[in-house]
């Protein structure tokens, strides 16, 4: 999610220490032809141990989480200010993979240049993203913020043509960009001239979808191989980007007089559910069904924040919305067809 997707940091941190770290590769899953899960030995749980919640309920719930982050932003934007809702829901996230970096006793990143590179990383997939999401929608719906979310795959696609040359884009991928901007067309009502559309919250959520690829396509330039621990480079990365929040929120914004107490829950909610536990659920799935059949949970976020935005927070809907998310989540579909081998 909110790229979130933050998936694509975790798909990213999986590729990158996948050539280092043959040991974890023994119990991660893979898929077959169909695409379907298929577990060797040295995975599938001994008599005795205690199995883990099926993966189909794993991945149903983090749907729900990160489909449900944009209706905690709106909530939490409604007392707090932008920045300060980065700020709690990174702090949050951050202290949930503390948590569960110190039981797995992993450890911390280690290299000056692997720390310079999470920095920058840190900036452009956790606090200028979620910074731009929660301005976004202090003048757009969650609903619209959830949809614009879903355009990450999208620019992924347009990006990674230039950025990294053994992308090479195909008929079908290239098909699936012009459908997928073709659906957020519709979303926006571009027949009507945008009528009703606030234009700069808008700007401000596609460019936030635009952050994450950005991101992950710096981080596999920059640490690819680096041999890092998935869990312990996002949570330091995480760290960063709650000290870069720690910076900037004073001093652009006054300290609050007053706390209430809904707005505060949705921003504990937002980062402890919505990022850190969200993350934990993430790792989890890629190491069981790999990483293509986890990152399907894109799909399903627009989806969910449309219904709570909807039913929730009494958010208007008018056809062009469903129909345009459907035509978006389709063109990003196409996008990821790789040609097989």
């Amino acid at each position: 999610m909110c790229y979130e997707v933050m998936s694509e940091t975790v798909m990213t941190m999986t590729t990158a220490t996948s050539t280092n770290a043959s040991a974890a590769a023994s119990t991660t899953a893979s898929t077959d032809s169909t695409g379907s899960p298929s577990t060797s030995a040295a995975t599938r749980p001994s008599a005795g141990s205690r199995r883990p919640l099926d993966w189909r309920l794993r991945f149903g719930f983090l749907s729900l989480i990160w489909g449900f982050s944009f209706l905690l932003i709106k909530v939490g934007t409604g007392s707090y200010a932008p920045f300060q809702v980065t700020l709690g829901r990174l702090a949050f996230g951050t202290a949930v993979l503390a948590v569960a970096i110190a039981v797995k006793r992993e450890r911390l990143p280690r290299g000056a240049r692997t720390w310079a590179h999470l920095t920058v990383a840190a900036l452009l997939l956790n606090a200028l993203p979620f910074s731009l999401f929660a301005y976004a929608e202090l003048t757009i719906p969650s609903t619209l913020a959830g949809i614009c979310n879903a355009t990450s795959p999208l620019w992924g696609m347009a990006l990674s043509v230039v950025a990294l040359s053994e992308d090479r884009p195909t008929r079908v991928r290239v098909a699936g960009l012009g459908l997928g901007f073709l659906g957020v067309l519709t979303v926006l009502g571009a027949w009507q001239g945008f009528s009703g559309l606030d234009a700069r919250g808008t700007a401000l959520a596609l460019l936030a979808s635009l952050s994450y690829p950005i991101g992950w396509i710096y981080l596999r330039r920059t640490l690819a191989g680096s041999g890092g621990s998935p869990l312990s480079m996002t949570g330091a990365q995480l760290f960063l980007a709650t000290l870069q929040l720690a910076v900037v929120t004073p001093l652009f914004t006054t300290f609050p007089t007053r706390f209430p107490v809904l707005p505060l829950l949705a921003i504990a909610a937002l980062g402890a559910l919505g990022t850190g536990l969200a993350l934990l659920i993430q790792y989890g799935l890629v190491a069981e069904v790999g990483p293509t059949t986890a990152q399907m949970v894109t799909y399903f976020i627009p989806v969910i924040a449309t219904a709570a935005g909807v039913a929730l927070l009494g958010e208007s809907l008018t056809w062009s919305t469903p129909v345009g998310a459907v035509i978006v989540l389709a063109g990003a579909a196409l996008t990821q067809v790789r040609d097989r081998a």
